[in-house]
């Protein structure tokens, strides 16, 4: 692996559809923002043949920009396709952000791919982000490699970074995470840096320089064989260890030379297996040439350590009433599974789908059904629908090249899919199936909008379906107490691509306005009113007296309404007009305009008039017999109160829980989780958490996460209270 030398700089460039699912490799590409996975990307479509130099693509002997600033800047928030083609094998690279507010993108390129490949770079280290992404693919089992890059900066250490790799992604086992490769340097330059110019293969003793501009292999001197000799034992030792061939390693300890073939053939299999994560380097080419220094080892590791399809376990599917259906994995003849794992907008061909195939072959022209989940927290209805698949085509930038099908284990794009969306599948008509989801991140951040004008309030429902429907990670609530339409975001880069596509894609201008709790009030004290309605202006009049007795109730109570009125002072068909009209008022509040909450009413006395009295006077006494009451009672002001688990790393957890107590929370508890982190559970008031989600993952570095869920609404404390209804009284 990565000791073949390659005359030609990419064996057949620009992938086409493949025919046979043992020649993909879906390979997705994790990293941090920064880290240069669309510059390596553009690196092996350059070392492949696919485009003719960095930044551009090549089309029909035409050239257009692949690397313009708005498609750049696309791709830096979304999961991106690149297909190329190397030795026969297609490979499909999913480019993902390096965002944390785009995680959703990330986990839909985990979903697609069979592998993934950790970008690294060498002068900023790994982060947690990078970490906990690490520990979500061993959790499945998802074969990894690292590819170490920026090496040509001034303080890049390749050294340094194997064992901080080793570190951070081996666990128990920091010899599974060791480097294929070492780098080659040129003299020092002025500045005393030396500049990688090629790497040396550990397990063939091979020189592969590529500092003429192209790929020329040769033999180390004997000088420079003494200093591979520990890293190269290393890795030998390292590859037996996860041999099948129980009896190498005894037999390698015992003094045979194992052959370099059968140690590339083990590591092939560890890797495809999991269980051995090799380290490479990678930088830029020199100016002119059409190959950066480590493509080519890189794609060699792709399509000969890589897993294929077949050897990837297809999601759990199920028919649409929930009925296991066990499926040949990966077979092309088998019925058809197809996932849509992202959907975007196109300017020039509208609506696209990205589709992983899982089971049988999907074709242009076909009828298919669609299945959905539903998320109907999330604005997603649930789908159940035959829709016709148009034209298929695989990307390339920004351009479509139209194929006639796509196999399992292939990914392709679905043009104008109407009802389609991010985690729906499409199976055949008459056998719809269902895969199971993904697991889709919380957006935790609020944002409330409003329509910016007339025009613009009339376009924005159609809006806000289409922006959800193509990011499931985003959740659109309709709020009944607060009546604020909210966006709940991930984070306040995810929520500013939301407010540039509902303008730039779809034309509507919104207003950003504060975030408001849903706040509740009740009676801090028993309390007595009365409701006097009584007009007369000629003809029927109005007549209505009641009088009642507010107490409050524990939480979670509610509204109690109860009738002790005694000889018929209110007639029996007038005291379901009194608790009406009690309710409409408790609804509206009674002091600062938020819903009365926990209490009894009662109902002791009142007056009727034979003629003026009916069921309006009566409800309109009960609501101002309430609000009498009120004026006498000390009213609390109710706040919402969240149950928060915060999942973080151990050097973290003194600074979180130190947070949540500035916060006004209360800890519960911790417990110790796998990996060298803490669950940490408290109650925390929801108004003091609004952007929670941006300000822990400053305070952990992105090392943590964190869930909420309602617990109550509980008595804010009067400070607190009495500013409130100070900005309620401001903003009226």
């Amino acid at each position: 692996m990565g000791d073949k030398a390659h005359t030609h700089p990419g064996a057949a460039g620009r992938a086409q559809a493949a025919d046979h699912p043992a020649s993909v490799r879906n390979v997705v590409l994790v990293g941090h923002s920064g880290s240069g996975k669309t510059t390596l990307v553009e690196a092996l479509a350059l070392t492949a043949g696919a485009i003719n130099r960095a930044g551009r693509v090549e089309d029909g002997g035409t050239v257009s920009d692949y690397d313009d600033i708005e498609h750049r800047q696309q791709r830096s928030v979304q999961l991106s396709l690149v297909p190329v083609e190397w030795d026969g094998i297609k490979v499909n690279l999913l480019d993902t952000p390096g965002y944390a507010d785009f995680v959703g993108e990330l986990r839909a390129g985990l979903r697609a791919a069979d592998a993934a490949l950790f970008v690294v770079s060498a002068s900023d280290g790994v982060d947690g982000s990078t970490r906990m992404v690490w520990d979500e693919c061993a959790a499945v089992g998802m074969p990894r490699a690292i590819v170490v890059t920026h090496l040509e900066a001034a303080r890049a250490d390749f050294e340094e970074m194997t064992r901080i790799c080793a570190e951070a992604f081996g666990g128990d086992d920091p010899d599974a995470v060791l480097p294929l490769y070492l780098p080659l340097h040129g003299p020092e330059g002025p500045d005393g840096h030396a500049p990688v110019t090629g790497l040396v293969g550990l397990l063939s003793q091979k020189l592969f320089d590529y500092s003429t501009g192209e790929r020329k292999e040769s033999e180390p001197g004997e000088d420079q064989l003494p200093s591979l000799e520990e890293a190269r034992g290393r890795l030998i030792e390292g590859i037996i260890a996860e041999s099948e061939d129980e009896t190498l390693m005894d037999r390698y300890l015992g003094g045979e030379q194992v052959d370099v073939e059968t140690l590339i053939e083990d590591l092939e299999r560890a890797v495809a297996r999991g269980v051995f994560f090799p380290i490479l380097a990678a930088a830029p080419a020199v100016e002119g040439a059409r190959q950066g220094i480590g493509t080519v080892e890189l794609l060699e590791l792709i399509t000969r350590g890589f897993p294929t399809p077949l050897e990837h376990g297809t999601p759990r599917v199920t028919t649409v009433d929930g009925r296991p259906r066990e499926l040949k994995p990966c077979d092309p003849d088998a019925p058809l599974v197809a996932e849509v794992v992202k959907t975007s907008s196109d300017p020039y061909v509208g609506r696209l789908s990205l589709i992983r195939v899982f089971s049988g072959t999907l074709r242009a022209d076909q009828t298919v059904h669609v299945s959905g989940h539903g998320m109907a927290d999330r604005g997603h209805e649930d789908h159940d629908v035959d829709e016709r698949i148009g034209a298929l085509s695989t990307p390339f930038g920004k351009q479509q090249r139209p194929v006639s099908h796509v196999i399992a284990g292939d990914l392709a794009c679905v043009a104008k899919l109407g009802r389609a969306e991010t985690g729906d599948t499409l199976s055949a008509k008459d056998d719809p199936l269902l895969v199971e989801p993904w697991e889709m991140p919380d957006p935790l951040l609020p944002l409330a909008i409003q329509a910016h004008s007339k025009p613009d309030e009339d376009k924005l429902s159609q809006g806000l379906a289409r922006l959800v429907a193509e990011d499931p990670t985003m959740r659109l609530e309709q709020n009944q107490d607060t009546h604020q339409v909210v966006l709940w975001c991930l984070g306040e880069a995810h929520a500013d691509v939301a407010l540039e596509r509902l303008r730039s894609r779809y034309g509507v201008q919104v207003d950003v306005v504060p975030h408001r709790v849903p706040l509740r009030e009740t009676f801090g004290s028993k309390a007595a009113g009365r409701g006097r309605h009584v007009k007369q202006s000629g003809g029927h009049g109005q007549f209505a007296i009641c009088e009642i007795e507010v107490e409050p109730l524990p939480g979670g109570s509610g509204i109690e309404f109860v009738d002790k009125v005694v000889g018929g002072a209110v007639p029996r068909q007038f005291i379901p007009s009194v608790e009406k009209g009690v309710r409409a008022q408790a609804a509206k509040g009674v002091a600062a305009g938020h819903p009365l909450i926990d209490v009894r009413v009662t109902l002791l006395d009142g007056k009727a008039h034979s003629v003026d009295s009916s069921d309006a006077a009566f409800q309109t006494a009960g609501a101002l017999a309430l609000r009498e009451a009120a004026s006498d009672a000390r009213i609390h002001l109710l706040e919402p109160v969240a149950e928060v688990s915060v999942l973080v790393r151990d050097d973290y957890v003194g600074a979180v829980m130190s947070d949540l107590s500035g916060r006004r929370g209360r800890v519960l508890g911790t417990e110790q989780s796998p990996g060298g982190r803490t669950l940490v559970k408290a109650e925390v008031p929801e108004i003091e958490i609004g952007r929670y989600a941006v300000d822990l993952r400053s305070l952990s570095h992105g090392t943590a996460r964190f869930s909420r869920r309602y617990a109550r609404h509980e008595p804010m404390p009067p400070q607190v209270a009495e500013r409130v209804r100070e900005e309620a009284r401001a903003a009226s």
